[in-house]
């Protein structure tokens, strides 16, 4: 390695990456502004903007590719293929072509998952006294009408005419402009940077637009005919409940609709204590039009979500000081679209200078930081980013996402959301339910309220069926005298307002200020929300305990930690007698009735050929039953890292693997108190 001096290659590189950080903040800035250009129309100022962001990428991409020359490279090969060979994850259907989007789960990684899941339940919802549910997921189509689901959850698909297959068409224009690109090298700089402009703005073309820059662009469909008129596709997967064929529902998209919906059970069932957390894992669907990047993108997904409601006016969390300290990697949407870097700060301070909003969801990003340092994530490789204010919903108070660093970049796993009381509120009004919890107020307080006489002539005149929910609306806002107070200001001057969507006029209501004495106020809870995409959250760690031993890179290592291996221990014999494979179905049986899931491999490959399997499995430890066993009942145990073995009574294996996988003993401390073994491990 070169020796870091003034004007050295490390000096050189810590300089390119200040560039390329600089760099990538005003991507981020110039991004936003693009967004918001578009969301406003702004027409001939897009093409501008555009113009200057494309500027920005190309020289960010040159920086970069100075940058990754040098870099260490992430084999995807060997990855692939030991993940492949060992049938961590395999295509779905392989056998009669396969699905895109659609993978199965072999042995190891079933057992992964499910080592992840069992510590996720335990570091989450058994040490925070969540209230778990397991809700179905055929969802009706009222409920996901009302989130919104129906409406918005689309992209555009175009048809081949002849055969009926569908494609994502903002994709199909990226891809003909990538080809046609690289099939032309002479292309004039001027040129490219027009093609390019129109490959960015791809997402946010109307059908019609990109109806007509498919056939500018000569995008032919496998048939070799022209596509179909785009159109907008639901991503969600439509069925019917029951015989007859008229009830509509849907593959649930995600996992938290039916928590908001049971909220009032949820509540009760918590003797109407606030605020708590409900929390559910099971899966979720989405009819991707073109799934990629393997395991990231998939039509069928495992979720873990937690939905904790919170006093809107008191977002404080009970446990926050204990981890308070705990420091975070941060990317504010100050830093996106300033210096580009992130930053290392404690939660405690990064809710004081108010980085970060509120209290509750600080805890709940320190305690996803803490999950992912438990199942092996690398922390160099995790960060916390904020949402631009772009990206947020209208009602979000603050979104934070754990991004994971892989072979395919910052990808986001987990998303942290203060969702304020938006899905309370939209379900609350369609049912005519009310959702809302109450706190009491302890010495009786005197508030200022709206006093209403209601012409309910008037508006069942002009509201029909809706004048129920215009008139609740009403009554719960004259609760309040801060909260009716525009209202009355707004029918005072306009002689009309907006109340919940609907318009109101003066001569449908009348009001007086005035007072009463409350024991107790309602309230619609906020939402904190972390939402984990384990799928995710399982390939990355996949990726992040792979690598390659120094000395021979044909051996692969998978290296995960004992809590969440799949396997905790091979046993192995060094001979085929009987006397010694009865000491390793001794051994193995012991680990076993310990709840140690446990590998026996007695085949006749060498030692070190069948150590070299259980590596790539991630098994984090080896028993070996020798010609010693015999004479004196002692075994070797290697750990699979640092391939260093000790030598130890065959009655100290299960007591002391099962103490390093319960965090009470470490493999150092165990090495202290036997004798280390000097073995080649090729053996």
């Amino acid at each position: 390695m070169a020796e870091e001096t003034k004007d050295g290659p490390l000096e050189d590189m810590s300089a390119l990456q200040d560039q390329l950080d600089e760099l990538n903040a005003q991507i981020t800035k110039q991004g936003s502004h693009v967004r918001q250009l578009k969301k406003d129309g702004a027409g001939d100022a897009i093409t501008e903007a555009v113009a200057k962001l494309q500027e920005l990428k190309v020289k960010s991409a040159e920086l970069s590719e100075k940058l990754e020359s040098d870099a260490p490279k992430f084999n995807r090969k060997s990855f692939d293929d030991l993940v492949l060979r060992k049938m961590f994850v395999v295509p779905s259907f392989e056998i009669h072509g396969g699905v895109k989007g659609l993978y199965d789960l072999g042995p190891p990684a079933c057992a992964l998952k499910a080592a992840m899941i069992d510590l996720w339940r335990k570091h989450f919802v058994l040490a925070e006294n969540m209230l778990e549910m397991e809700c179905t997921c055929l969802t009706p189509h009222a409920v996901l009408k009302t989130s919104g689901h129906v409406d918005r959850f689309t992209d555009l698909m175009v048809k081949d005419p002849e055969s009926d297959e569908c494609f994502r068409a903002d994709k199909l224009l990226e891809d003909a402009i990538d080809n046609l690109i690289e099939e032309n090298p002479t292309m004039s700089t001027e040129e490219k940077d027009k093609h390019l402009k129109v490959q960015i703005q791809a997402d946010a073309f109307s059908p019609e637009e990109l109806d007509k820059l498919l056939l500018e662009y000569n995008c032919k469909a496998p048939s070799g005919q022209n596509y179909s008129p785009s159109y907008p596709f639901n991503l969600m997967f439509k069925t019917s409940i029951g015989p007859e064929g008229t009830a509509v529902g849907y593959l649930r998209p995600e996992t938290a609709q039916g928590l908001f919906v049971n909220f009032r059970r949820l509540l009760d069932l918590n003797a109407n204590k606030m605020p708590f957390a409900a929390a559910q894992i099971g899966l979720g669907f989405r009819n991707e039009i073109a799934p990629r990047s393997g395991l990231l993108r998939v039509r069928e997904f495992c979720m873990g979500e937690i939905e904790h409601f919170v006093n809107p006016k008191d977002k404080s969390h009970p446990n926050f000081s204990s981890i308070a300290d705990k420091g975070l990697v941060l990317f504010g949407r100050d830093d996106q679209l300033g210096s580009g870097k992130t930053k290392l700060v404690s939660a405690g301070e990064a809710v004081k200078t108010g980085l970060i909003n509120n209290e509750t969801l600080a805890y709940f990003m320190a305690r996803t930081q803490l999950y992912m340092e438990k199942i092996g994530m690398d922390p160099k490789r995790l960060r916390f980013r904020q949402h631009l204010k772009t990206e947020m919903a209208h009602y979000a108070a603050d979104c934070w996402d754990l991004e994971i660093q892989s072979s395919y970049g910052w990808v986001e796993c987990v998303g942290h959301a203060d969702r304020a009381c938006y899905d309370l509120d939209v379900h609350g009004k369609a049912t005519k339910t009310p959702m809302v919890a109450t706190t009491r107020v302890d010495p009786p307080q005197e508030i200022e309220i709206a006093k209403l006489t209601l012409d309910r002539k008037a508006l069942g005149k002009t509201f029909k069926k809706e004048q129920r929910v215009v008139s609740s609306a009403l009554e719960a806002l004259a609760e309040d005298w801060s909260t009716f107070e525009p209202i009355a200001t707004a029918l005072e001057k306009e002689g009309k307002a907006m109340v919940d969507g609907f318009e109101v006029t003066k001569d449908m209501v009348t009001w007086a200020k005035t007072s009463k004495r409350v024991h107790e106020i309602k309230f619609t809870p906020s939402v904190i929300e972390p939402s984990f995409g384990m799928g995710r959250i399982l390939y990355s760690l996949l990726e992040h305990s792979f690598y390659q031993r120094e000395a021979d890179e044909q051996r692969c290592v998978m290296r995960f930690t004992p809590q969440v291996a799949p396997s905790k221990c091979a046993v192995l014999p060094i001979s085929s007698s009987a006397e010694t494979n009865a000491v390793v179905d001794q051994i193995a049986a012991e680990l076993m009735e310990s709840d140690l899931s446990t590998r026996v491999d007695k085949s006749s490959a060498a030692l070190g050929r069948r150590y070299a399997r259980s590596d790539e499995l991630g098994v984090p430890f080896a028993v070996t039953v020798d010609f010693q066993t015999l004479a004196d009942e002692t075994v070797t145990l290697r750990e699979r890292d640092s391939t260093r073995q000790v030598r130890l009574p065959k009655a100290e294996v299960t007591p002391s693997i099962f103490a390093i996988i319960h965090n009470r003993l470490t493999w150092e401390k165990l090495t202290a108190r036997y004798p280390m073994v000097t073995v080649e491990d090729g053996a």
